[in-house]
């Protein structure tokens, strides 16, 4: 991989690519993780119903979907920029309809969905690097 920086080798972007990946993938699959088995799908539908996402019996499911399997692939570097990108939409959806409201700062306002935005959308821009399980496309 090459970078825009020269005078940073490839092999620290590869690495720096690698952290955010598996942070981010981290993120989303145990919440993928959370709507599935802790809250199930159920429930998931239900408090998205209470904070007023449209369609919830379709996007709890949808939603839960992608960020379990979004995360895998992020943390494994396939088919990332896809993942990046379905997660960086996921997670725009979810600041616009239920954090914007809250304000900047956590608990419920902008602040951790921002940064969970810009990687994910930065992983759907750069890929993965080269450290993944080289199956399939980047």
């Amino acid at each position: 991989m090459t970078t825009l920086n020269p005078a940073v080798p490839a092999d620290r972007t590869d690495l720096a690519l690698l952290l955010i990946r598996l942070a981010t993938g981290l993120v989303f699959l145990m919440h993928g993780i959370q709507k599935f088995f802790t809250y199930t799908l159920p429930g998931t539908t239900q408090a998205f119903t209470q904070m007023g996402v449209p369609v919830p019996g379709i996007s709890a499911p949808l939603v839960a979907g992608v960020e379990l399997l979004g995360g895998v692939l992020l943390i494994a570097g396939v088919l990332t920029r896809w993942a990046g990108a379905a997660l960086a939409v996921n997670i725009l959806v979810a600041l616009l309809l239920v954090h914007l409201k809250a304000g900047f700062f956590n608990p419920n306002g902008v602040e951790f969905p921002l940064v969970l935005l810009a990687a994910s959308a930065a992983l759907a821009i750069a890929g993965p690097g080269r450290y993944r399980v080289p199956v399939g496309p980047a």
